[in-house]
């Protein structure tokens, strides 16, 4: 997984966005409201079946798939197996009666890189590539250059209509390079009673919107300014991911609707750049932390450089279906990337196949028996689309491609559950919504849980915004209300100190590297608690008639109203 959850699981529960539906079938529908009739073998949740969870994680990580890397010769084993299991587990073909939907992606990568080169009256600054800043560039070019293009400070690059808050008013970004800071404006704050959700990072802290935002308003290039405890990691973490190959999934017009570059810069480069320009970092941090904040064109100029070594290829979702009985037109999604690393760097024994026994066979292995209980339950009234996902550890390139390509209208998906990195350890005590209570469907989680005698504990260190780094947010960045829900670490044998020691050394001995490999004497205990949970908040959706929403208030909110007020039918309401 692109970042490490422990004893990670989240759960998509809800959507909206309109495309073809291609794949799926049409079928009556009721007034909306209207009770529906019970599924034909309505009752307990059934069996969790643990041995083909562990038939398909002993496979998948088998040195036999090289550690299943996207786009190898290794790929069209791995879709193949997945394909059998899906079809044994009693699903149809997802895509319009194929079970594959190719993924087109572009590897970029940088080299011949220019020093950042800051002019102005009385300056004359250079950075060192690496040491004092980084950039890539999400346009498919071969050279990438940004010459003399005035610095203009934008605060924390927010434009946030709901909330009145727009950093960009009065400026005009065309052809400049905005400084923006990273994270919310109210990060520093203890609680979550600020306009940005306080310590809590939203959307707009994170600096995948920066750049978006920054290409919105017309700007040539984007620097965010780099520091720790606001980014949730250190300047090696930006340096080695903004070095070597970039992935981005192909779009139409290669990317040149988006800024020529974006980059980072470390903090005491920021605090240079800005006293050239005869201004204060902290000074001008503090007054963007205030509504009503205005740019700050610096009377700075930028220039930097570098060439593209391009190359295209393409990968593969898999895509199940369970037709539903009686609302087939509408969808619950359920998902689980099947991709790992490869070959990686050796261990001390030489092996160097990346194996991600736990990361992420564990999660097609759960979703694939989830499908099995539904296929055996009987169909729900609304149909169950099962996505085993690629890309995840290059971007969340699968779940983006689906995204924006859905086999499946997002104005009529209702929700799921996504699954990665299930901890073989035993069960635990609490579950934690990770993000926090943005939707509607928070209810349903947590009436989930009471059902099972278990309770919802906060998430820790939420200022790290760690809801915005897994696949369910391809989709909830489009209107889809979605939940990443993790057991916790208070295991019912042990206590946190176990579950604490447990995911610590998972982190520390396996994560990423040769030693995530399956062991027969895993304990399933945890995960079977995972996928019983997960079953159930799935078909509580795909039987139900409820179209959740996000909160009042919630970065997504405007985006899922406006896809659901021009949609006909799914979330409009119009049944």
């Amino acid at each position: 997984m692109t970042r490490f959850l422990p004893i990670a699981a989240a759960l998509l529960l809800g959507a909206c966005a309109t495309a073809p539906n291609t794949g799926g079938t049409q079928g009556a529908s009721l007034p909306k409201g209207t009770a529906l009739p019970p599924p034909p073998d309505a009752g307990a949740t059934p069996d969790e079946p643990v041995a083909l969870m562990q038939e398909i994680t002993r496979s998948l990580s088998a040195d036999d798939f090289e550690g299943r890397a996207p786009s190898t010769p290794a790929e069209p084993r791995v879709l193949a197996y997945i394909v059998e299991q899906f079809r044994k587990a009693g699903l149809q073909p997802g895509n319009a009666g194929q079970w594959l939907q190719p993924v087109p992606t572009v590897e970029i990568t940088g080299s011949g890189y220019r020093p950042l080169a800051v002019s102005g009256p009385a300056a004359q600054l250079s950075f060192k590539f690496g040491e004092d800043y980084v950039a890539a560039s999400y346009r498919v070019t071969p050279r990438t250059r940004v010459a003399d293009s005035e610095l203009v400070f934008v605060g924390y690059g927010i434009n946030a209509p709901e909330l009145g808050w727009n950093d960009y008013a009065g400026v005009d970004m065309k052809g400049k390079t905005a400084v923006i800071l990273v994270n919310d404006p109210d990060y520093a704050m203890e609680g979550e009673e600020g306009p940005f959700k306080g310590r809590r990072m939203t959307y707009y802290g994170r600096w995948t919107y920066k750049f978006e935002e920054a290409a919105r308003q017309g700007a040539t290039a984007a620097l965010i300014v780099h520091d720790t405890f606001p980014a949730a990691y250190g300047w090696n973490v930006v340096n080695s991911s903004w070095t070597g190959a970039q992935y981005y999934v192909q779009k139409p017009g290669d990317g040149m609707d988006q800024t020529v570059a974006n980059g980072w810069v470390q903090k005491p480069v920021a605090e240079a750049i800005l006293a050239a320009a005869g201004k204060d970092l902290a000074t001008l941090t503090r007054a963007a932390q205030q509504k009503g904040f205005r740019a700050v064109p610096l009377g700075l100029k930028a220039s930097f450089g570098f060439d593209n070594a391009i190359r295209r290829s393409t990968s593969n979702n898999v895509v199940g279906i369970l037709p539903g009985r009686t609302h087939p037109d509408e969808y619950v999604l359920y998902s689980a990337h099947w991709d790992h690393l490869g070959r990686c760097t050796p261990d001390a024994t030489g092996d160097d196949i990346c194996n991600g026994a736990v990361d992420n066979a564990t999660g097609v292995a759960a979703m694939t028996a989830i499908a099995k209980m539904n296929a055996d339950a009987g169909p729900a009234a609304r149909s169950q689309v099962f996505v085993a996902l690629t890309l995840e550890e290059s971007g969340l390139l699968g779940s983006e491609y689906y995204g924006v390509n859905p086999l499946y209208p997002l104005d009529h998906t209702v929700g799921g559950v996504n699954m990665d990195a299930l901890l073989p350890v035993g069960p635990a005590r609490s579950y934690t919504m990770v993000g926090g209570d943005k939707s509607e469907l928070g209810d349903i989680y947590r009436q989930t849980l009471a059902a099972r005698g278990l309770t919802d504990v906060a998430e820790d260190h939420p200022e790290r915004g760690s809801y915005y780094r897994s696949d369910h947010f391809s989709l909830a960045k489009r209107g889809v209300p979605m939940f990443n829900v993790e057991r916790s670490n208070d295991l019912a044998t042990g206590g946190t100190a176990a579950g604490e020691k447990a995911s610590q050394d998972y982190t520390d001995n396996r994560y990423h590297a040769p030693a995530d490999e399956y062991a027969e004497d895993w304990d399933w205990s945890g995960i079977a608690q995972d996928v019983s949970l997960y079953y159930a908040l799935g078909r509580e959706l795909a039987d139900s008639a409820a179209w959740p929403n996000w909160r009042p208030g919630d970065e997504f909110r405007a985006i899922r109203d406006a896809s659901c007020a021009a949609a006909r039918g799914g979330c409009s309401g119009a049944r």
